[in-house]
């Protein structure tokens, strides 16, 4: 099997890669391609993954290339992790909602926004690439932020994707070491959006331990979440870290202009990760790589492969239960059939089918419509363009939510991005409205 990562040259990889040469058995992965523009990097990240697999006695070998045709051609699946712009547009994310009090996130809120707007454009041009390349079988599988908005695009675009979260899985981990049980035995009522989901049960052998959880390491799960124990009590759920900018979203604010930007402290890391990958007496996986985030990427992106590609060959079970970014199709009722939800799902050769829900709460429903018709104007305005379409997805996201707020960021946020925006270079009338980019 060739397995392809385009952004191959991110300090994530090594992570994935490690996480292939511990399933070595199992996902019978024969090529691995990185595909990136950043030759430097790519050499780097690249020459290490390949001492990673050597040193686990993995038989697969690692390519690198600037070209996603050649990189992609005879691929069974191709994993995206993109970030264009780089740490600097994540730091802009970061920040310039501060100048109007709104939190600045790279996934949510007016950086989320700008984010979707750089790289739905980008993910889709890849895709339709690898449908002419690769053929209409191949696997895109989606860890690109905002991972819902993304593969949303796609699935819309008639793409065969599947968005990838951490989320679920580092919960997992979590409450199964809490739990003191195997972490496979945990399965999740996981609910929502992409970042913006909840726990409603924790069940192992049939059997929900969520109350116990929240009553004996409510305060452990708070200090991870940022959400306090007697708030996920009240609710009878777990919220995810990042339901905190909703939550908790003037406080959040108020730490965040005292902080330096996440992307800051990012791009540290990665430097000394960089500096640890090109030492040729380096292969394992280091420790540093913790910091870098996306904590059990590698095992979720491993074995949601394995699933959609049969990678375990004959005799192998016929499909696997995932939490997957998939379309609706009525899974949450109040939702559009082409919203993209995450849920736990039945994966297989054929895709991801989302399993029957429990009936959501109302005190989260409202919240998950809310930012569902958000994302379906931010993704318009990611495919179409136009200043407005930007101010107007804004205005609907319930951070924002004021029109002289959501007016005076879309044009802090046009004026940033403009490089990376092509209906932002043309003439100004084209900016506006509809009737820029159709």
């Amino acid at each position: 099997m060739k397995l392809t990562v385009v952004g191959g040259g991110s300090t994530y990889t090594p992570e994935l890669v490690d996480g292939i040469a511990g399933r070595r058995t199992s996902l019978a992965v024969d090529e691995i391609v990185l595909v990136d523009p950043d030759v430097s990097r790519l050499e780097v990240v690249g020459a290490f993954s390949q001492r990673l697999l050597k040193h686990a006695g993995h038989p697969a070998v690692v390519t690198t290339t600037t070209d996603l045709e050649r990189g992609v051609d005879g691929a069974s699946a191709v994993l995206l992790q993109l970030r264009v712009g780089g740490q600097a547009a994540r730091a802009s994310d970061e920040t310039f909602p501060l100048m109007c009090d709104c939190v600045g996130q790279e996934t949510t809120g007016a950086g989320g926004l700008a984010k979707a707007l750089r790289t739905v454009p980008v993910v889709l041009d890849i895709a339709e690439r690898v449908r002419a390349i690769a053929g209409e079988d191949t696997w895109i599988v989606n860890f690109t932020n905002p991972v819902g908005i993304v593969t949303r695009a796609l699935l819309q675009a008639g793409h065969r994707a599947v968005g990838l979260c951490n989320v679920a899985i580092t919960f997992q981990r979590w409450t199964s070491a809490l739990l003191g049980v195997h972490p496979e035995s945990v399965r999740l009522g996981h609910v929502g959006l992409n970042h913006l989901t909840w726990e409603t049960g924790v069940f192992v052998d049939g059997v929900d331990r969520l109350p116990e959880l929240l009553d004996r390491h409510g305060d452990a799960l708070g200090s991870h979440i940022g959400v306090p124990a007697s708030l996920m009590r009240r609710l009878g759920m777990v919220p995810s870290y990042y339901l905190k900018y909703f939550y908790d979203h003037d406080e959040v604010v108020r730490k965040q202009k005292t902080e330096p930007p996440r992307a800051e402290v990012v791009a540290g890391v990665e430097k000394e990760l960089l500096d640890v990958y090109g030492d040729v007496g380096v292969v394992t996986k280091p420790a540093q790589l913790s910091q870098r985030g996306g904590a059990y990427y590698s095992e979720a992106a491993v074995q949601l492969v394995h699933a959609l590609t049969g990678g375990a060959g004959p005799g192998a079970a016929d499909s696997e239960r995932h939490v997957v970014n998939v379309r609706n199709d009525g899974t949450l009722p109040f939702l559009p059939d082409d919203a993209v939800i995450e849920v736990p799902a039945v994966v297989d050769t054929k895709g991801a089918s989302p399993l029957p829900v429990p009936s959501v709460p109302p005190s989260i429903t409202g919240l998950i419509a809310h930012v569902t018709s958000y994302e379906q104007l931010a993704l318009d305005a990611a495919v179409r363009g136009g200043r407005d379409r930007v101010a107007d997805a804004l205005l609907a996201h319930p951070l924002i939510g004021q029109h002289s707020i959501a007016d005076r960021l879309a044009d802090e946020l046009v004026a940033r991005n403009a490089d990376f925006l092509p209906w932002a270079k043309g003439p100004a009338g084209d900016v506006h409205g509809g009737k820029g980019v159709q």
